[in-house]
């Protein structure tokens, strides 16, 4: 059916013209014997006007219902200087409808198909198809469209292949939980999808590939947030003889000035900031800092050691450390508020939250009278206090406070709007090699076991491996992790000696990394890459707070799908093929 354009597409140039549209109809007015109906598609929403003395359209016109499929066809006219409607691209002009074909019917929809819906999630997951004609939500998937289809130019611009790797794959557990995929023709076996493609892309660099990129989908079995999904895309790439992450964070913000000037006509200052792990936690509280305000942590040890405030003095004395923040502004904070604060930080595993508020008659805290003049001053001095403002101190082991202070740093910022517009970038690395896991004691990667030492650090694997760092990095956005990487190992020795730090035996190692630990043997390369969330990107570029807003047909937080209400159960038959009934599994296929 003859479309001439679309529906956000006609201007005042367009004017004397007959053109035919197609799309749903947005809503319908009658006005003192003319019907005005607002035709939407993709592009945008246009005008249409049907008069009386046309009777088959008027009465066609009549009829209509929200979201009937529509064709016209008619005359582009001005709409009159009383009738503009300055919010609407086209609201210069109308079509007077010389002709209309109702295309199909539509059924009255859940909700309205307006941005400012207030319908609830579950019941736009359940009719998505309605859900994604919202404006919004095409807008998303357009920018998501636009923004792939320039990474693809970018990357093959700069000399890289896009090559996919397999889906359905062998079990190697990252952190997370495998999705499983039975095998009918290997009774028993499992195929596992891919949690990424962390060996295969290195295997590629053994292969002479030398630079390879992917958008992959990957699969996670975990508890979901709203920015987290079980499947998700990233943006994969890998690049042989990299020993110096420089040249690939360099190649990687050019990317990004040049996606964020061209969709969202932003100027992103480059080169990003660069913290190595300790100075981000120790000023942010966190690996993926948000730069966009102040209210860094500030260190008090050395200010408070010397009190005989036992809280103090007892914790600088067992090696635990004493910091605070600045909240400008909040000495009104009551004492519900105040408590709600210290909640958020025992959740964070402190032992409690000491306050102190500035107010015209003085310093008022629960503890101020625990607490030497002298040091009360010097504590106030030094987080910059002012008349009006709140201090929040806390103490005890160095990354529990961090954690908790950066937690209420974050908080306190956006209950008071500190927080800038604008994008800040910034590359977080020298992250520690290794955690310790407190219920096994046992050594655990901060990011994969693939990951290489720092050259330097490497004589601490035998001496002190938890004080080794790892030659990775992390990119973040205004306080959201982007993605994630690292500088590989590509020495079959190392990679031995780290499996033997996890507890990884040899036959361990064999079974899950096998023929990978032999590719390793055949002239391996020194190389590095990254994974970014694409997911994540485009869902802060187009101003949403959930990944479900730019991905078409989402899951929900339990990983259901309200659309299709999948999962769901096998037949006895399914099960039969794949072996998986209460039966005795073949040994040999046929058996």
């Amino acid at each position: 059916m003859e479309r001439t354009l679309g529906c956000g597409h006609l201007t005042t140039e367009h004017e004397g013209q007959t053109v035919a549209l197609a799309g749903w109809m947005q809503r319908r007015r009658d006005h003192g014997g003319l019907i005005f109906v607002d035709l939407r598609d993709r592009t945008g929403i246009v005008q249409l006007v049907f008069h009386p003395e046309q009777a088959d359209n008027f009465s066609v016109a009549e009829g209509l219902s929200r979201e009937d499929v529509l064709w016209i066809k008619g005359n582009v006219v001005h709409r009159g200087e009383d009738n503009i409607n300055e919010n609407l691209p086209t609201g210069h002009v109308e079509i007077q409808v010389e002709n209309i074909d109702v295309l199909n019917n539509a059924e009255t929809p859940p909700f309205l198909v307006e941005d400012d819906s207030n319908a609830d999630e579950a019941v736009r997951l359940e009719y998505r198809y309605v859900d994604l004609r919202r404006p919004t939500m095409q807008q998303g998937l357009k920018l998501r469209h636009k923004v792939f289809l320039d990474i693809r130019n970018f990357f093959d611009e700069n000399g890289f292949w896009e090559i996919e790797t397999p889906t359905f794959t062998k079990s190697t557990p990252e952190g997370a939980r495998d999705y499983l995929v039975p095998s009918r023709t290997f009774p028993g076996s499992f195929f596992a999808l891919p949690q990424s493609p962390q060996l295969f892309k290195q295997i590629l660099m053994c292969s002479g590939v030398e630079k390879y990129f992917q958008i992959a989908r990957c699969y996670r079995d975990e508890d979901l947030r709203a920015d987290r999904q079980p499947e998700f895309t990233q943006l994969d790439l890998e690049i042989s003889f990299m020993t110096d992450p420089d040249p690939m964070w360099t190649m990687l913000e050019g990317m990004m000035k040049a996606l964020f000037k061209k969709h969202l006509d932003v100027d992103i200052e480059t080169p990003f900031a660069r913290l190595p792990y300790s100075e981000s936690m120790d000023r942010f509280g966190s690996d993926k800092p948000d730069m966009r305000f102040g209210m860094e942590l500030q260190p008090l040890t050395d200010v408070v050691s010397s009190s005989e405030f036992r809280v103090f003095s007892g914790t600088a004395k067992d090696g635990g450390v004493i910091k605070g923040i600045h909240a400008p502004g909040c000495a009104t904070y009551n004492r519900n508020t105040l408590d709600g604060l210290e909640d958020m930080a025992k959740e964070r595993g402190a032992g409690g939250l000491m306050w102190i508020k500035l107010t015209e008659e003085g310093p008022q805290s629960p503890v101020a009278k625990f607490i030497e003049e002298d040091i009360l001053n010097k504590i106030i001095e030094t987080l910059g206090g002012k008349q009006g403002d709140l201090l929040l101190l806390c103490a005890g082991a160095t990354s529990i406070v961090n954690d908790a202070l950066g937690t209420l740093r974050l908080e306190v910022a956006k209950r008071e709007n500190l927080i800038d517009d604008g994008w800040k970038f910034a590359w977080v690395y020298d992250f520690p090699m290794f955690q310790k896991d407190e219920d096994t004691g046992r050594l655990v990667s901060e990011h994969h076991p693939f990951t290489s030492p720092k050259a330097e650090d490497i004589h601490l694997l035998e001496s002190d491996p938890l004080k080794a760092r790892a030659n990775g990095y992390d990119l973040a956005l205004n306080g959201n992790e982007l993605g994630s990487g690292s500088i590989r190992i590509h020495r079959p020795e190392t990679q031995a000696k780290i499996f033997e730090l996890l507890g990884i035996t040899d036959e361990e190692a064999d079974v899950k990394f096998g023929f990978f630990l032999k590719a390793l043997k055949y002239g391996a390369p020194p190389h590095g890459g990254i994974a970014l969330g694409l997911d994540r990107l485009i869902m802060l570029m187009a101003g949403h707070t959930s990944l479900r807003d730019v991905i078409a047909f989402p899951k929900t937080n339990t990983a259901f799908c309200p659309l299709t209400e999948a999962p769901i159960p096998a037949t006895e038959q399914q099960l039969a093929d794949l072996y998986l009934n209460p039966m005795e599994i073949p040994s040999v296929i046929g058996d």
